[in-house]
């Protein structure tokens, strides 16, 4: 009698039998049943949920050539041969009506009668077994993929601008590639600019852009993970949400929302502005959605809190939040010695552009005595007879736009002379030492304005204190001593586009 044998060793359902153990059992079996085997095939890798697998495949195409040849189907255990209870005891009929093949388990006996109802409850309750197991499996799997990424680890091949590597635990991590990064943040910025998105693929593959696809720079601008964001997929009850990631940013998570609302991915937020909330619509959390905010009610009154619409278990008080952004820009505000600083700065260069302009003024008043000149000598030639009525049309006319030129030129610098920008700068510049106080007293469109000029790319808040990308240059000196008491963070992705000054020419 001839019989096959055959193995599988599956990463996916993480078998603990080794294929020499499998090979080593099925070889015993046939010697001590006089059996010979005419073929050995392995299996390495491949889930057992489905035979749709090219190396049983193989097996297959084996049996159907030496049809006739081979009367038995040899594993070591009916797990090795599947993992699916339905698929499992379809394909031992089909083998056994179609190819006269028996398929047999190394721990059963040789003469097995298969058509027997003890038998085959025997065999259905190891499949039905193999198959709970390999569900047990495909879930602990599932689960803990998830805790990897709530936990912030990514998970799978690193995208463009990235490598994979090993923390010191040897798990996986992913590393900034400066060089790709650069190219990721390029797309993004002429995105967000509005350059069309088969141009911005044309000028990254030019800079070493290495994904292909129509749809290669969408799935960049779709990815959070360049945001320094893990998505983490919903399940059962437990919806889809985003968390931060272990991973340096290569873009600014309000960035990537921004970008998000302009492929469609997601509806931008309507907000309605309202007195109570000064900083619902400009807060951002600190995965770069915007927070919201509302009143809570308490035992004896409300109270207002601000929380994120995607992680609205984190809810951050109002007066906490409202007091320490006061205390921001109250460090943000200048110094009188700052104060004095800048305007002498600012002084000095009026004084110089004023030198300047009344330069300009007296140069294109020159010239606008030359045209005039020239203008009456074109007349006094016609009127002698020395030209003709053509020529002296051709000339006047150049010569009068030129005029018109002139006469525009010194009207502009004469207005930019008379700008009174002294007294506006001795009267504005001093306001800076303030800032808090200005936006206490200042309406809630002008409070957003404030906030969106000092605080560049958006400002979040996480951890007891807010965070910004970038601040406005002029409080960058400021911001270091806001850092230093723990209200304000600049967190800057791995590569920037902007360097940003800090101090005053004096190293004030």
């Amino acid at each position: 009698m001839n019989a096959i044998g055959y193995m599988r060793l599956s990463v996916r359902d993480q078998s603990r039998y080794s294929l020499e153990y499998q090979e080593q059992s099925i070889r015993d079996y046939c010697t001590r049943n006089n059996l010979v085997l005419t073929a050995l095939f392995k299996d390495n890798g491949e889930s057992s949920y489905t035979f749709d697998r090219p190396d049983y495949k193989a097996v297959e195409t084996f049996i159907k050539k030496h049809k006739g040849q081979n009367q038995y189907f040899i594993i070591m255990d009916h797990d090795r041969f599947s993992r699916n209870l339905a698929e499992a005891l379809m394909k031992i009929s089909e083998l056994e009506t179609k190819y006269h093949i028996k398929v047999i388990a190394t721990h059963e006996s040789v003469d097995i009668d298969t058509n027997d109802p003890t038998v085959f409850m025997q065999r259905a309750f190891r499949y039905l077994l193999a198959n709970e197991e390999l569900l047990r499996i495909r879930k602990r799997t599932r689960d803990g993929m998830r805790q990897a990424q709530q936990s912030g680890r990514y998970l799978g091949l690193a995208p463009f601008g990235y490598t994979n590597s090993k923390d010191s635990d040897g798990k996986a991590v992913l590393l900034v590639d400066d060089k790709h990064a650069l190219i990721i943040q390029t797309i993004f910025m002429e995105y967000l600019s509005g350059t069309p998105i088969n141009e911005i693929q044309k000028r990254a593959k030019e800079k070493g852009f290495s994904r292909n696809g129509n749809s290669a720079i969408r799935r960049v601008l779709s990815n959070s993970v360049y945001a320094g964001l893990i998505k983490v997929v919903a399940e059962k009850n437990k919806p889809e949400k985003y968390v931060k990631g272990l991973h340096i940013p290569i873009i600014n998570s309000a960035d990537f929302w921004k970008v998000q609302e302009k492929l469609g991915n997601i509806k931008p937020l309507k907000t309605q502005l309202r007195d109570d909330f000064p900083l619902r619509g400009v807060l951002r959390c600190w995965c770069g959605k915007h927070m919201t905010a509302g009143f809570s009610k308490g035992k004896n009154k409300y109270y207002l809190y601000y929380r994120c619409r995607e992680h609205s278990s984190v809810n951050i008080p109002g007066i906490v939040l409202h007091e320490q952004f006061e205390k921001l820009l109250k460090i943000l505000s200048f110094s009188q010695d700052q104060v004095d600083y800048i305007t002498k700065q600012c002084l000095k260069r009026l004084k110089d552009s004023t030198k300047d302009i009344e330069s300009q003024q007296a140069s294109r008043l020159k010239q606008l005595e030359e045209i005039n000149r020239k203008l009456d000598k074109l007349e006094g030639r016609l009127m002698e007879d020395e030209i003709d009525s053509a020529t002296y049309k051709k000339w006047h006319k150049k010569y009068s736009y030129e005029k018109v030129l002139i006469t525009e030129e010194i009207s502009q610098l004469t207005k930019k002379e008379n700008s009174d920008w002294e007294q506006k700068i001795k009267k504005v510049l001093p306001e800076l030492t303030r800032l808090n106080e200005i936006y206490e007293i200042a309406s809630l469109h002008n409070k957003q304005s404030l906030i969106r000029e000092v605080f560049k790319h958006d400002l979040t808040y996480s951890d007891g204190a807010f965070r910004t990308p970038l601040v406005n240059h002029l409080f960058s000196c400021n911001s270091l001593k806001a850092n230093e008491k723990g209200l304000l963070f600049i967190e800057q992705p791995s590569v920037v586009w902007e360097s940003v000054p800090c101090g005053s020419g004096d190293g004030s």
